[in-house]
């Protein structure tokens, strides 16, 4: 507590009015700093979820491509990994065929947008939408390889890289 000990009432009037002024500017300003100290707690536990969900989506960049493969139902879904081997091009292939033009660009199309909405990523290079024969989508770890069925017979890109890890996904 405050004592004064002032002789006129006016001046003890405003004496104790800036006090008292002082000691609510003094509350509002701490429940300030709580308040800005609660939303920085707030922005620190999103940033670290957010974190999270970068370092999960980082780790599953070819589960993606791959079901979105699925959802416009390309059929004989294939990895090959090639991270044991020095010098490649890439990390993975996934390779897998559809039965018409339409579906191959699809299927591109389905690839290149749930990259982008679920992972933030761009495709480095893309080849081969215009004809839809064989699309090839260059996410630089991770190739993408489209084709028509008679397309990946006549090229047997599995026999062609048969020295990574190959593995089928079926759905």
């Amino acid at each position: 507590m405050i004592k004064f000990v002032i002789k006129s009432p006016k001046i003890k009037q405003l004496k104790v009015l800036k006090v008292a002024k002082k000691i609510t500017t003094k509350k509002t300003e701490t429940k300030a700093v709580g308040k800005v100290a609660a939303k920085k707690k707030i922005a620190k536990k999103t940033v670290a979820k957010r974190q999270i969900k970068i370092k999960s989506a980082i780790l599953s960049v070819n589960d993606v491509i791959i079901a979105s493969i699925l959802e416009k139902k390309g059929e004989k879904i294939t990895s090959i990994d090639f991270k044991k081997i020095p010098d490649t091009a890439a990390r993975y292939f996934i390779i897998c065929q559809a039965d018409s033009t339409t579906q191959v660009r699809a299927i591109a199309h389905n690839v290149t947008a749930k990259t982008k909405e679920t992972l933030n990523e761009i495709a480095w290079h893309t080849e081969g939408i215009a004809q839809s024969e064989w699309v090839l989508i260059d996410y630089v770890t991770t190739v993408v390889h489209i084709f028509l069925k008679a397309t990946r017979e006549f090229y047997q890109l599995e026999d062609l890289w048969s020295d990574g890890i190959v593995k089928e996904h079926n759905d």
